[in-house]
């Protein structure tokens, strides 16, 4: 691979992992204050459904994550294993289509729960 894919997949790591780390932060904040505000998760839900914001937000935060996870594994399995080149590619590949899929999925049905 060249120096040029790897730094550029360096940047997509810290990048993401700076997305990440106040997404996890906003979600977790939220839900405990939710939680203690004695709202159930389906009364949460109900709040959250149809909200273009919360929508967006949970859009980035599936982005980065379908980034973030696939290189860091890569790195991990080139460190650990044999894997390397197209192989390691389109299984790494798969795997960010997956999470990217499956969770907008999952944020957009939350975004039209109730709606169906």
């Amino acid at each position: 691979m060249s120096t040029r894919s790897e730094v550029r997949m360096w940047i997509a790591q810290r990048a993401t992992a700076a997305v990440l780390a106040l997404a996890v932060i906003v979600h977790i904040a939220t839900v405990v204050y939710a939680v203690r505000g004695g709202l159930s998760g389906v009364e949460i839900i109900e709040r959250v459904q149809g909200n273009v914001g919360w929508l967006l937000f949970y859009i980035v935060f599936v982005f980065a994550a379908a980034i973030h996870a696939p290189l860091g594994l890569r790195t991990v399995l080139t460190e650990m294993t044999r894997l390397r080149g197209i192989t390691l590619g389109v299984m790494l590949g798969l795997l960010g289509l997956m999470i990217a899929v499956l969770g907008w999925r999952a944020a957009f049905i939350l975004f039209a729960y109730g709606d169906t």
